[in-house]
C-alpha cells in the first residue's frame, strides 16, 4: 500500500502532504528532524490520510494536491475539523 498523507505541525499549525508506503516510519522520520522540508517545525500528527494499491496513484495524487490550490482547498474544507 501507499499513502498520500497530510501531517500537521502541533508548533505552527502548519501542514505539509506527502507521499510514502510506510506511513508509521515515514511520520517518525518527520519528528526526528530526517526530513528537510519538516525540520524545525514539529512536532508533527498525522490529520489525514488516503491509502492506494499503485504507488503511481498515490504519486499522482499527491501532485495533484500540492500544485492544484483548488483541490487542495476542497480537501480542507472536506476535512475542516481533522486540521483543527
Amino acid at each position: 500500500m501507499y499513502y498520500v498523507y497530510i501531517i500537521k505541525s502541533r508548533r505552527d499549525s502548519g501542514i505539509y502532504i506527502g507521499c510514502t508506503n510506510n506511513l508509521k516510519e515515514r511520520v517518525n522520520k518527520h519528528n526526528q528532524n530526517k526530513s528537510v522540508f519538516t525540520r524545525f517545525r514539529g512536532p508533527w500528527e498525522v490529520r489525514y490520510y488516503e491509502a492506494f494499491y499503485s504507488k503511481e496513484d498515490a504519486f499522482r495524487r499527491e501532485s495533484k494536491l500540492k500544485k492544484n490550490a483548488r483541490g487542495l482547498q476542497e480537501l480542507k474544507k472536506r476535512i475542516k475539523k481533522s486540521l483543527e
